[in-house]
């Protein structure tokens, strides 16, 4: 990532359009590298999540690439008042939607986070989508965990080593 490797994927800048110059923000950023390949492509950004080592993370390899970025540790449904701003892009990448047990408060916040006229992007996906292979033609993952753990490489599921 430090030398330039961009985290998102292929499809989302082109969903986004040139985001220069533009404010986003990243709910449940992690460690942020979302957030800052958003940065290396011209957003002013921000980004937030409860966890403090991961937003001290975040702030350090902003500070190791040499992107300017806002990141601040809160709970989610803290966002409006703790970040005090609106924003054109209102992002969160994979895995954080399952985080929300009160949609109707959560939708409140986004609206509440988002300009008129900005852009709610939501990555997500449905878990049905890893157990297929790479041409996304037939099973080759367990849906249900497997007992003892599983590996996942190049050569394909194997058991974990006991």
């Amino acid at each position: 990532f430090v030398a330039g490797h961009d985290t998102l994927l292929p499809f989302e800048p082109e969903a986004l359009g040139d985001v220069t110059g533009l404010d986003l923000v990243h709910l449940q950023c992690h460690m942020g590298m979302d957030a800052l390949s958003w940065a290396r492509r011209g957003a002013r950004v921000t980004g937030l999540d409860f966890s403090a080592p991961a937003i001290g993370t975040a702030r350090g390899l902003a500070e190791r690439i040499g992107v300017e970025a806002r990141f601040e540790v809160a709970d989610v449904y803290h966002a409006v008042d703790v970040l005090g701003s609106t924003y054109d892009i209102t992002y969160q990448s994979l895995g954080s939607l399952n985080w929300h047990p009160d949609m109707a408060r959560w939708a409140g916040i986004l609206h509440a986070l988002t300009r008129p006229g900005g852009r709610y992007c939501l990555l997500e996906g449905h878990p049905m989508g890893w157990v297929l292979d790479d041409a996304g033609e037939q099973v080759e993952y367990p849906y249900f965990p497997v007992p003892g753990g599983q590996r996942i490489s190049d050569d394909g599921p194997a058991p974990l080593p006991r």
